[in-house]
């Protein structure tokens, strides 16, 4: 892993206020690829006990953004443009594991996927969700 690139996309994390709310971790920075885990607790739960998906959605999303924007044109951020995910199941306890790819590179639209996975006490990964993502690389504002 390339330290200077985990610490630009750290930096950008950092700033994420829903992601630091929902105590979520940056764990993998590669070029086109990112991981982020998201711990059960009951800020991330639904009626039912289980992961919402409204926070599966969101750490799906973050996750293929920042895959985005690791082979973004430099001096630009991305924003997305929408995405389509697909929730295959609930679970409670452990952990949400979100890895973002970059599927098409380009200067206009960069397209990611994300899988979430539910990561168990005892190690056991099993799908939660399937995303598609378009980015758009727009420029830094701070």
């Amino acid at each position: 892993m390339n330290t200077s690139e985990f610490q630009r996309i750290a930096a950008s994390f950092a700033r994420q206020g829903m992601m630091l709310h929902l105590g979520a971790e940056l764990r993998r920075v590669e070029p086109g690829l990112v991981e982020i885990w998201l711990p059960y607790s009951d800020k991330v739960t639904q009626q039912q006990d289980g992961f919402h998906g409204g926070a599966m959605g969101a750490v799906a999303d973050i996750a293929g953004g920042y895959a985005g924007l690791t082979v973004a044109p430099d001096g630009m951020e991305v924003v997305t443009v929408e995405y389509k995910i697909n929730f295959l199941a609930s679970f409670k306890g452990g952990a949400l594991r979100a890895i973002g790819r970059v599927t098409k590179p380009g200067k206009r639209l960069i397209i990611t996927s994300a899988e979430v996975l539910h990561v168990a006490e005892d190690g056991q990964q099993s799908a939660c969700a399937l995303m598609q993502q378009t980015l758009m690389p727009v420029a830094k504002t701070y």
